[in-house]
């Protein structure tokens, strides 16, 4: 199953973003249980959180080289608004 891509991301607050799809379904999408992990704990900073940019062909959202989250997990477990 092919998933949309991502066409916008916006952090809206301190852990959760707002993510347009292709499809132009948008849906909210709250890292706070990803907090928990290892990789994630940097996104507790608010000023890296809202740096969030979208990878080259809309398939990941990312923060820098080692903090990403796929379009599968967005479109998957995001909160359509």
């Amino acid at each position: 199953m092919k998933f949309p891509t991502i066409q916008s991301a916006k952090a809206i607050d301190n852990h959760t973003l707002l993510i347009g799809f292709s499809n132009e379904i948008i849906k909210k999408y709250d890292v706070t249980p990803l907090l928990k992990k290892e990789m994630f704990k940097p996104l507790q900073n608010v000023v890296l959180f809202k740096s969030v940019q979208i990878e080259k062909g809309g398939y990941a959202i990312f923060w820098n080289s080692d903090i990403d989250i796929s379009e599968y997990e967005l479109w998957s477990n995001g909160e359509e608004t």
